[in-house]
Parts: structure tokens; sequence; C-alpha cells
């Protein structure tokens, strides 16, 4: 008798390493969603984080989701670095 493993998110590395936008499918992985629940909620508009619909797909823009999992990067400094006081 095969045993399901549980779900499991994913690897602070695994994270960083997304492209800009990711599918749903990968959104709910990062956010330990099932497939279904995740489906529900972006069409009922209420996903952790905004979700683009294109045609018959749906999109997560991957900053988004770092914010929500508290990986939000600094913003780089400008030309000529930080500004010293």
């Amino acid at each position: 008798m095969a045993t399901q493993s549980p779900a499991r998110g994913m690897s602070r590395e695994e994270l960083l390493a997304l492209p800009v936008a990711v599918d749903l499918d990968t959104a709910n992985k990062a956010l330990t969603i099932g497939r279904s629940t995740g489906y529900a909620l972006a069409k009922q508009d209420a996903y952790p984080v905004k979700v683009l619909r294109l045609g018959n797909a749906y999109r997560v823009i991957t900053a988004d989701l770092h914010r929500l999992l508290g990986l939000a990067l600094e913003p780089a400094a400008g030309p000529g670095g930080p500004r010293q006081p």
C-alpha cells in the first residue's frame, strides 16, 4: 500500500530561484495550499496574493509571494551606492 507524503512547501533557495512569474500550481506549493483550494481561492478573488488571469491560465508574480513569505529583497542602491549621512 502506497502512502502519500505530506504536502510540503518550498525551501528558501527554491523560492528565491523562481522566475518573475509562476503558475498557480507553483504558487500553491510555495504557500502550502492544495491544488483544489488554490484554484477555488483564485476563482473567488480570495487568493493570498494577486492572481493574473491570462486566457485559461493563472499566473502569480513571484515578488508578491516573496513579500507574503517575508523574503522580500531590499531595493538595490542607485548609482553611486547608498547615501552616507
